[in-house]
């Protein structure tokens, strides 16, 4: 079977740590074209990849026709790459958030609709550990109703080594809530269901966009998601706490795959995706849960399937607008 040629536009954390390496682990896919303009991650990109070709202009990549793009580019350039490779008959996959302004990421929207063409989102989070291991414990209905979702993405760094993220606005898709707080959005409303009332408070400790930030959300079920996103914690708390009626579900570490991938693992090497596992809390006492493994490749999977045989994407691009307006308003509204 025809591999499905794939350039990826920016070769920062998101290209060279996620996208790569899972386009390059699967026989679906050929990694054949690089875009980057900066001289270090061109080099890297072709020592990493030497069958792909690094260019400097998205013109000369969309020139070669490739089936699929991936726009791992800065944020505030999201729906302008994707909106030419859509206009150059390309399937498109842009990282999260799908752009920070929600009136142009709804007319990228339309415009993939009005051409035919598949575009996706990659919120490859939903394929995170402890997720998936939410996801089966609901199922089996080991927690009983969900009463509280408590999830946090924490980090520590002294300053920013990220040039754009460094000057970057909000409304330019900068700080932490569009960047580490789009996952945990995306995962609070995927498990919980439509959002009703938003409480947020944001910080900025280092000056410049936010960099801590707290989130209350009330879903139309009944249940309440806290969502913590910092990058200036240093002891972050639990990674993931899910009180039910029945029991209560707690992750302390979380998912290995970012680790695993910038360390060079492959997603088909053994172990991959396996970390710690969670805790369910009864009145009977605590007993370990064995976790899930984390499958971030389950998302390129999941696309080949939708553009060989029609299948769903593997996520709904009008979910990713849900996310990208939630957080415009919460910025708008503090």
């Amino acid at each position: 079977m025809t591999r499905l040629s794939t350039a990826l536009v920016g070769f920062g954390h998101a290209g060279r740590v996620f996208h790569g390496p899972l386009i390059a682990d699967d026989a679906r896919y050929s990694l054949d074209v690089v875009v980057t303009s900066d001289p270090g991650r061109a080099a890297d990109a072709a020592r990493l990849h030497p069958q792909a070709r690094v260019v400097a202009d998205l013109a000369e990549a969309l020139a070669a026709q490739p089936d699929v793009v991936i726009v791992a580019s800065p944020p505030a350039t999201h729906v302008p790459v994707a909106t030419a490779a859509l206009d150059a008959g390309c399937a498109v996959v842009v990282d999260k958030p799908l752009g920070p302004d929600p009136a142009q990421a709804r007319t990228l929207l339309d415009r993939a609709d009005r051409l035919g063409r598949p575009l996706t989102v990659f919120h490859n989070r939903r394929w995170d550990s402890e997720f998936l291991t939410v996801r089966r414990l609901l199922a089996e209905g080991a927690l009983g109703e969900v009463r509280r979702l408590e999830s946090r993405l924490e980090r520590w760094k002294t300053a920013e080594t990220k040039a754009w993220k460094a000057v970057a606005t909000w409304r330019e898709g900068g700080g932490v809530l569009f960047d580490l707080g789009s996952h945990l959005v995306d995962q609070a409303i995927t498990l919980l269901g439509p959002v009703t009332d938003v409480h947020a408070e944001l910080a900025s400790v280092r000056g410049g966009a936010d960099d801590d930030a707290f989130v209350s959300l009330s879903h139309a079920g009944g249940a309440r998601s806290h969502l913590w996103v910092s990058t200036t914690t240093a002891d972050p708390g639990p990674r993931l706490r899910v009180v039910g009626t029945d029991a209560t579900f707690v992750m302390v570490a979380g998912d290995v795959q970012e680790a695993q991938l910038a360390g060079g693992m492959r997603p088909s090497a053994p172990g991959y995706g396996r970390g710690e596992d969670g805790r369910l809390v009864t009145a009977d006492g605590s007993r370990p849960v064995p976790s899930e493994p984390g499958r971030y490749q389950d998302f390129y999977g999941l696309l080949a399937s939708a553009l060989r045989e029609g299948a769903p994407l593997p996520v709904d691009p009008r979910d990713a607008l849900a996310v990208v307006e939630l957080v415009e308003g919460v910025h708008r509204s503090g």
